[in-house]
């Protein structure tokens, strides 16, 4: 599975996060003005923006911003590995920076996602009855209820 990129984890919980943070290259992907204000916003609340929320935030700091270029910004940052596309049921993709292990809680109270990562020792294989021989590739479980408080 993929991890998230040493250097976006430390930028990730950083406080009034900027897109000069960034630096001009990340996995690869040449880091132009927009992916980087792109990539700020989706760090900047961690609440699983669609693309639409994107563009809005997005268009505070860079006013010409136009919807086509945050979804090519989207597009690249997730085949870059960079972010996550999530989808839950048919709502709009939603896009999350954690490419850790884990799964989308959606409270259906608040409509909100939550992180949920899986308890201390917890493989996945010793949940679900697999062939043997079977490689797990991509983790993508969604789960739907009343979120408790912590």
């Amino acid at each position: 599975m993929n991890s998230f990129p040493p250097l976006m984890i430390s930028l990730a919980h950083k406080k009034d996060l900027k897109p000069e943070d960034f630096p001009s290259d990340i996995e690869g992907l040449r880091m132009t003005r927009q992916r980087r204000e792109v990539l700020a916003v989706i760090l900047r609340d961690r609440d699983h923006p669609t693309a639409n929320d994107v563009f809005l935030r997005a268009q505070d700091r860079m006013p010409t911003i136009s919807l086509a270029t945050v979804y090519n910004c989207l597009e690249a940052l997730v085949s870059h590995n960079i972010v996550r596309q999530v989808n839950l049921d048919r709502e709009s993709s939603r896009y999350c920076p954690n490419l850790s292990d884990h799964c989308h809680f959606q409270d259906e109270s608040s409509g909100k996602i939550h992180d949920v990562v899986f308890k201390e020792g917890v493989k996945l294989e010793d949940l679900l009855e697999l062939p043997k021989g079977t490689e797990i590739s991509h983790l993508d479980i969604s789960l739907k209820g009343i979120f408790g408080n912590k």
